[in-house]
């Protein structure tokens, strides 16, 4: 690695010199004058440790007589060496004063090195200019470079470092910014990797720092910002190419994150790309700031100002936000469907329905189910021994079951807080959940960390509260209406089209259960108290119903209690919900998948995908052929296919070779198969939910950065860095980068 002089305007460096390079001494006082005689004012500020390590002085600074060879290879200082010999007219008064205060036998000695080191130096220059030739004579100094071309050539430096730093996921800033930046604080990483690279001979990013102001840092949080901005927009452009070739999408809002202070959105945009592949991509987060109408006017304007995407295009929404913060989304994603009727409300495909469902209720007792589930899928994941904790305890539970103990340690082995069936296993485990988690806040012999054992005494509490266990029984009983619905969902193409035939009978059996609500809150509540009793867990009202309300002198059963706080609820809730998700434009959405080979074959081509595909008229290609091309679709796959199979999803049909000469039928797939329900078509397409959850488990929270966040999430996108330069110079074609610094 090429070392450079830090002295003010000397430009020599260990690749074009043979002169030795000296590091910054250690000693505070020493090093002081150092800094002082070099004319660095910007390097005041640096700690001793920070400039021994990143800065050096060649030896043209200092007298001959204090420069020692000890071999043919090693040069080195002597301990007490101060560089004086510098093209700085007031450092040169300093020095002749005190030569004039000297003895004339010391002049004599000094006079004596200098014409030494004059000589030496004379030497070291021819060389210096020896080696710069070549074999031709010919001059192969480097060139001299106009002001705009370092301007851009340092720009590009700078966003290759905070591109390397996005990618790799390193926080911008190295420590906390709760704490107070002083000198006894390393740079920031961002700073710290300038350095580095200036050092390491980056040329242009040496010559912009030369001869600079007093300044603590290479680039201002103005110009840092600046560059973050065109960097979004580099990646944004380069993310969206597809979306917009293709013209639809459908937008997706994950759960409320922190990040940088602030409660944002993150948000991601489905599409089908060149390829025909379902694909799914974050493109920023969202200010989840002030009320409906100010939330969504932001969401609109990400959408179409940031990500260049037109509203009329987009074809449909799903959310994955739980409690409060849902109920909040879900008002915005109906105001937008007011705006843009074709852009419907389905549930997403990365969450099962029940669980989406359990979610957006902001009741107490099924927030304290939800977080005490998200608690035990945190708690087991940390090590496989708790899991192994868990399995024993299941053992015991369930001695004369083993059939019934293996299905419980297999569910165990997968996600099983999070599948459709997530609440019957949940009541199915709670005895043993309970022994596991008390077993391991006993902690007797010593096996697990404090931290373990006091998570283990927190997830008990909640497990061995009535408010829990009654809760529970009422989701696993109301909800294992919608379980088989929500799992055809999620399954098959031809599944997802026969579910939307079944919602009937669905919502016929919950309103059923609604209108008979004294006679299934009796046979849930009995349940309950019978599972509370094999706990030791006493029946009683929450605490906290007493503490909102006064005392009225009555004094309510808990049986009354519950079916009113908890039963009506969420029975009335889960009906609405579905409701919701399931308007008429998605379930005539969902018929039209009968336009998929297999699913015709199944319904012995007898299907109308005019009456259902009506509402997409206008993404037609030529509406007025539709009927005739249908007609001719249909015959295809009827009469000219014997013997082979039919393909059975979108993607498959969207491959064939001649779906081209279908140009309507084409177009409708891919509208269709830009809804959130469908699952995405491989893993490679899926990556960037999974990159936001990496980034957010492994960043702390006073690290997280919204750009940094999108680079890193996008690690995958080509960046060019040039076109990141021009994009900046247009953007901000006043700015200075040498003068922003603060």
């Amino acid at each position: 690695m090429p070392n450079f002089c830090a002295a003010l305007n000397c430009s020599r460096n260990s690749t074009h010199s043979v002169l030795a390079f000296f590091r910054f001494p250690r000693d505070p006082e020493r090093c002081k004058k150092w800094v002082e005689n070099c004319s660095r004012s910007d390097l005041k500020e640096k700690t001793p440790d920070h400039l021994n390590k990143y800065h050096r002085l060649c030896a043209r600074h200092f007298e001959p007589n204090l420069i020692t060879k000890t071999s043919p290879f090693r040069t080195v200082l002597k301990d007490n060496a101060i560089p004086t010999i510098f093209d700085n007219p007031s450092l040169k008064r300093s020095n002749n004063e005190k030569e004039n205060k000297d003895a004339p036998e010391a002049k004599k000695s000094i006079s004596d090195s200098q014409s030494e080191a004059t000589k030496d130096n004379t030497e070291a220059t021819t060389k210096e200019i020896s080696e710069s030739k070549n074999g031709d004579g010919v001059d192969s100094s480097p060139q001299v470079i106009d002001e705009e071309t370092l301007n851009k050539e340092y720009l590009k430096s700078l966003f290759d470092v905070v591109v390397m730093m996005g990618t790799q996921n390193i926080p911008l800033h190295g420590h906390s910014d709760k704490e107070p930046r002083s000198k006894s604080f390393t740079p920031t990483n961002f700073q710290a990797l300038l350095e580095y690279r200036i050092n390491a001979g980056d040329e242009f990013l040496r010559k912009k720092f030369e001869g600079s102001p007093g300044n603590l840092e290479h680039c201002s949080s103005t110009q840092l910002q600046q560059m973050l901005e065109v960097m979004e927009n580099c990646v944004r452009e380069e993310l969206l190419v597809e979306v917009k070739e293709g013209r639809f999408f459908s937008l997706v809002v994950d759960s409320l994150v922190e990040v940088g202070g602030e409660s944002l959105l993150p948000l991601f945009i489905r599409f089908v790309d060149k390829t025909n592949c379902l694909r799914e991509e974050f493109v920023g987060f969202l200010l989840f700031e002030g009320d409906v109408e100010a939330i969504t006017e932001r969401l609109i304007a990400e959408v179409t100002e940031k990500c260049g995407l037109d509203m009329q295009y987009c074809r449909g929404q799903a959310y994955l936000c739980s409690g409060v913060s849902a109920m909040k989304v879900k008002a915005v994603v109906a105001r937008i469907a007011e705006l843009h009727p074709l852009a419907v409300l389905t549930p997403c495909s990365s969450c099962s329905l029940n669980i989406c469902l359990a979610n957006t209720m902001t009741f107490t007792g099924v927030h304290l189910v939800m977080s005490t589930l998200k608690k035990l899928d945190a708690f087991f994941s940390k090590s496989p021994l708790l899991q192994n904790q868990l399995e024993s305890a299941i053992s015991i539970y369930y001695q004369g079951n083993e059939e019934k103990a293996n299905v419980l340690k297999e569910a165990c082995d997968s996600k099983w807080t999070e599948q459709h069936d997530t609440f019957e296993v949940a009541v199915d485990l709670l005895e043993a959940l309970l022994l596991c988690m008390d077993s391991v806040h006993d902690n007797e012999d010593h096996k697990w960390s404090d931290e373990v054992a006091h998570n283990a005494f927190v997830i008990s509490e909640a497990l061995a509260d009535f408010e829990f266990v009654m809760t529970l029984v009422v989701l696993k009983n109301t909800l294992s209406f919608s379980r088989a619905f929500g799992k055809n969902l999620q399954g098959q193409t031809n599944e997802v089209f026969f579910a939307s035939s079944s919602l009937t009978a669905v919502l016929h059996s919950l309103n059923e259960v609604y209108e008979n609500i004294e006679v299934y809150h009796e046979f849930w509540f009995e349940e309950a108290i019978n599972l509370a009793a094999a706990l030791e867990i006493p029946v009683k009202v929450p605490r906290l119903y007493f503490r909102k309300r006064p005392t009225s002198g009555e004094e309510i059963q808990p049986e009354t209690y519950y079916k009113e706080q908890v039963t009506l609820p969420v029975v009335s809730h889960v009906i609405k919900e579905l409701s919701d998700l399931f308007s008429e434009n998605h379930l005539k959405a969902l018929k039209s998948l009968s336009l998929v080979p297999a699913i015709m074959g199944l319904l012995k081509f007898n299907t109308a995908e005019e009456t259902s595909a009506d509402i997409y008229k206008d993404d037609l290609l030529n509406p007025d052929t539709f009927p005739a091309e249908l007609h001719c679709w249909k015959i295809k796959w009827k009469h000219g296919t014997k013997d082979v199979v039919l393909p059975s999803t979108i993607y498959e049909t969207l491959q064939l070779s001649d779906v081209k000469f279908f140009p309507n039928v084409c177009a409708l797939l891919k509208v269709l198969y830009n809804l959130p329900v469908f699952a995405l078509t491989n893993d490679k397409c899926s990556t960037a939910k999974q990159r936001l959850t990496t980034y957010l488990e492994d960043t702390p929270v006073h690290h997280r950065n919204k750009s940094m966040a999108l680079f890193f999430i996008n690690c995958a996108i080509k960046h060019d860095l040039d076109s990141m330069v021009e994009k900046y110079l247009k953007m901000y074609p006043d700015s200075e980068p040498s003068e922003n610094r603060d």
